[in-house]
């Protein structure tokens, strides 16, 4: 199902944040119907530094050919400030849906942008925005491609402004609407009732960031229909990577920390190996005599 059919359907939409084929796979096995490209997560895992808008265009899009050979499940992407004016925004949204994309998300952050939860961010005009947006609206293939609008206004303009963005942002053409970082239970209840009926809404939960953690069940009683947990996955691993190189150098084998990984056959398992060696085999076919 696309993501537009999912949102239709009604009820919480799920999606965890990944970062490549590998997490994608291991997400869709795990049963979730929508996928979320963390532009932070590949920031940690491919150049090994933060969130602060250095993540090209170019690498997202690989990032999203990859995702979307290995799995059919949609993929919501998250594409900064469109890297650029209007119309960098409106290549960006022609790559990223070439490439697979389902929902793109921009932001009205300025550049370079930072995480959504870290301080001192500034945002670009509103009405410089409305105009981002009408230039992904029109850039875009397919209706099928959802044009999020985030914006990053709460911390700087207060949420009144931010509720007035948003309404901005959904009469330009924006699909789903993602007010960035509220603060409390009290501020995500307002999101949700000033933005009523506009249009879909998206909650973000960052472990250790501004707002507090909900479940997803509790932000759709809310209001909230797409919840994402875009690095979650990033510091679940480097966590348990930091245990296993410590592990490692410490007793100089693996074997103390073989109960909390996959050996060889395992992870050969996890990833299809023997389903992609008999489909090979079967492509390998008779010998064709030339004569």
């Amino acid at each position: 199902m696309t993501l537009r059919g999912l949102l239709e359907g009604g009820g919480a939409i799920v999606a965890p944040g990944v970062f490549d084929a590998l997490t994608a796979s291991i997400a869709t096995d795990a049963g979730f119907k929508a996928l979320y490209l963390s532009g932070a997560a590949i920031a940690y895992t491919h150049l090994g530094r933060p969130d602060i808008g250095l993540v090209s265009m170019t690498e997202v899009a690989d990032r999203i050919a990859t995702i979307c050979d290995r799995v059919a499940t949609p993929v919501i992407v998250d594409a900064d400030t469109g890297y650029g004016n209007a119309l960098n925004v409106q290549r960006t949204v022609r790559l990223f849906e070439k490439m697979g994309a389902q929902g793109i998300q921009l932001e009205d952050q300025t550049t370079p942008k930072r995480c959504g939860h870290l301080n001192d961010k500034s945002v670009i005009p509103a009405a410089e925005m409305v105009g981002k947006i009408r230039a992904a609206v029109d850039a875009r293939a397919s209706e099928d491609t959802l044009i999020i609008a985030r914006t990053d206004a709460l911390q700087m303009e207060g949420i009144e402004r931010a509720l007035e963005r948003a309404h901005l942002y959904a009469k330009a053409g924006a699909d789903v609407l993602f007010i960035e970082a509220p603060k409390s239970g009290d501020q995500l209840g307002s999101i949700a009732s000033g933005m009523k009926g506009v249009r879909p809404l998206v909650a973000n939960m960052v472990e250790g960031g501004t707002t507090p953690i909900h479940s997803a069940t509790e932000l759709n009683q809310l209001g909230f229909q797409i919840v994402i947990f875009p690095g979650g996955i990033v510091r679940a691993m480097a966590r348990t990577a930091t245990e296993y190189y410590a592990s490692l150098a410490s007793f100089g084998s693996n074997a103390p920390f073989g109960n909390r990984m996959f050996d060889f056959n395992g992870l050969n398992e996890l990833i299809g190996t023997p389903e992609m060696l008999a489909l090979g085999k079967a492509y390998e076919g008779e010998m064709v005599s030339s004569t």
